[in-house]
């Protein structure tokens, strides 16, 4: 984890909480989602079902998986980083989206559980704030 710096935390969920953090390297942003329950062993972390369908998806509409790390027993998430979700884009509106802007999210999002299901899985927990989004 040396080779990131955490910039501010972004999330707490359920299964963990989410950072947004620099490539020390590279400058890149990218975001840590650090899972909340501890993993012994690097088998019992692979065999997780979310790295196992993450490692597989290769798709323009899913969020790319760049790394899992195990360090002292904490397992961590390193993905591309998208600004906002979209129930913040919802909340932050004052107007409508307009139609152009319905059909390509609502495209996008059916493209990416298109690929989602090519590759086997299928996502059980579609809502906005799960939708990640870029401006």
């Amino acid at each position: 984890m040396d080779k990131y710096e955490i910039i501010k935390p972004i999330g707490d969920g359920t299964f963990g909480s989410v950072s947004k953090a620099r490539v020390n390297l590279t400058g890149e942003v990218v975001a840590i989602k650090k899972m909340k329950k501890t993993f012994s062993t690097w088998d019992e972390a692979i065999k997780l079902r979310e790295v196992k369908s993450l490692r597989k998806m290769s798709h323009p509409n899913i969020v790319k998986l760049k790394e899992v790390i195990r360090l002292k027993d904490n397992l961590y998430f390193v993905f591309e980083y998208m600004e906002k979700n979209l129930y913040e884009n919802l909340k932050e509106q004052d107007f409508p989206f307009s139609e152009r802007q319905i059909k390509m999210m609502a495209y996008e999002c059916m493209t990416g559980l298109a690929g989602c299901h090519k590759q086997g899985f299928f996502h059980r927990d579609l809502k906005p704030e799960n939708l990640l989004v870029n401006d």
